[in-house]
């Protein structure tokens, strides 16, 4: 946890200047801390109450659908002040969010959610998060914001709260008259000084207490990145056999045709004078093994990365695999905008590699497929109603998927009864631009 908290202000040799900028950080934080004010304390509360209220009807099963969602909800919440503190603050807040297992359904998803540390570190922020996150962020706007009453009763507004008779309080300071107008205007001067020392160091006490309660312990960001280096471990050993048959394919075939057409012209001008009837026939060949050898470099690039994904994104680029499968494939595309370079062409030969196995082995006659963009997760689901029985073995195609979309911290889920249906589900989490 990094807490080197964004002070405004810095060190400069003019003085003036240093004490403008620090006026303005004293205003920035001020109108930050009230903003976190405002929007903490309800976001909180209502988070709280949603995920006791979920819980509370797990016993019924209704639970086991509202919980995931809730509680991804409060993810997001934490997400967003994790955000927060590192843009406002300077403060980073690592997070150690477990993957959910494969092929998880409503029961296995939420209890395996409810056992996250993260999750339950996340849960137990939240009441302090409403409680002295809220008074710790709005410290800054106290300090910045109170001096202006203090400033205004000396002006003149002593006259509007003394003429009932009773006594009005700033702080500690009874305001009756002119007078005592002024030690509310020396009160509040006095407040105006600590906010322009202290708003800012009060702001970063909030996103210290978000850090302590939400940074997760070291053997959980050790086992974090134990993940993480197995992923991006099988994504290197994925390339690398990538690599390899790419290699295969052009000395197998495209360059082997180029050979065969090299050693045919040179026969044909051996021949063109004595035998052009044969010539003739050569060069034909020739002109097939170019157009083959065409086709084979065009399957090859299509293969590395589709133009359609490249010019037209995702969801065209699987409608375009679907009209090349034997069996008819609806697809249905409710996108926002386009992922990542390197998460759309994860995706795109993800569903690839799925529906080719849906293709070869479901024994479906109609295959469906789903992309759709939320809660910052692209989310693609393949559906058939085949034989069943898929599941993610060992070295088969859905494990080389699951290693594919591991690469970017997705999952895999796979339901697959015997008889059927089969529905394989992706989900990798993205921004959409």
């Amino acid at each position: 946890m990094n807490t080197d908290i964004k002070s405004g202000y810095g060190e400069t040799g003019d003085g003036r200047t240093g004490a403008r900028v620090r006026a303005r950080g004293m205003v920035l934080a001020a109108a930050r801390g009230l903003g976190l004010a405002v929007l903490a304390l309800p976001s909180a509360v209502l988070c709280f109450v949603l995920t006791a209220v979920s819980v509370a009807l797990i016993p019924i099963g209704v639970g086991l659908v509202t919980t995931p969602y809730v509680l991804t909800g409060v993810r997001a919440v934490a997400e967003r002040r994790r955000a927060l503190a590192a843009a406002w603050g300077g403060v980073r807040i690592e997070s150690a969010y477990r993957p959910l297992p494969a092929g998880a359904n409503p029961w296995t998803r939420t209890f395996a959610m409810l056992r996250d540390p993260q999750v339950l570190r996340d849960l137990r922020w939240l009441p302090v998060d409403m409680t002295a996150g809220f008074l710790t962020a709005l410290a800054p706007a106290v300090l910045v914001f109170f001096p202006l009453e203090g400033f205004a009763l000396a002006l003149g507004l002593w006259r509007a709260v003394a003429d009932g008779g009773d006594t009005y309080w700033y702080a500690f300071v009874p305001v009756t008259g002119p007078l005592s107008a002024l030690g509310a205007a020396l009160l509040a001067a006095v407040l105006l000084v600590l906010a322009h020392r202290y708003a800012v160091t009060a702001l970063g006490y909030h996103f210290r207490l978000t850090a302590a309660l939400l940074t997760p312990s070291r053997a959980e960001l050790a086992e974090r990145v134990r993940v993480l280096t197995a992923t991006r471990r099988d994504a290197v050993d994925s390339s690398a056999a990538e690599l390899r048959r790419i290699e295969r394919d052009l000395h197998d075939g495209a360059q082997a045709r180029l050979v065969a057409m090299g050693m045919d012209l040179g026969t044909v001008a051996m021949l063109v004078d004595s035998d052009p009837a044969r010539a003739k026939q050569l060069l034909a060949h020739a002109r097939q093994s170019s157009a083959d050898a065409l086709a084979e470099l065009r399957d090859l690039v299509r293969g590395i990365h589709p133009p359609v994904l490249a010019e037209r994104g995702l969801g065209d680029a699987v409608r375009a695999l679907a009209l090349r499968l034997p069996t008819p494939t609806e697809v249905t595309v409710d996108l926002s905008g386009r992922a990542d370079t390197p998460v759309e062409s994860a995706a795109y030969f993800a569903v690839s590699e799925v529906l080719t196995n849906a293709v070869k082995h479901s024994g479906a006659d109609r295959i469906w497929v789903d992309l759709h963009h939320r809660d910052g997760h692209l989310r693609i689901s393949v559906t058939d109603h085949g034989h069943g029985g898929a599941t993610v073995g060992a070295g088969g195609g859905l494990a080389g998927v699951e290693r594919r979309l591991g690469t970017f911290d997705g999952v895999l889920a796979v339901s697959s009864p015997a008889g059927g249906p089969t529905m394989v589900t992706m989900e990798i989490p993205c921004a959409l631009s």
